[in-house]
């Protein structure tokens, strides 16, 4: 599925977004889980900000 993904934000206005993965570590028990999330360029530093 991400090479589809990937395949897909190559072409025309898809070059303006990102797929992004981000591990996150549950409160509850203690394991990471990913997120993954497709969005704007300008907004990929202020989300692994947060």
């Amino acid at each position: 599925m991400a090479k589809k993904t990937v395949a897909t934000l190559q072409k025309g206005s898809g070059k303006g977004f990102s797929k992004v993965v981000k591990m996150v570590k549950s409160e509850k028990t203690g394991a990471y889980t990913f997120k993954e999330e497709i969005i704007a360029n300008e907004e990929v530093a202020n989300h692994f900000k947060k």
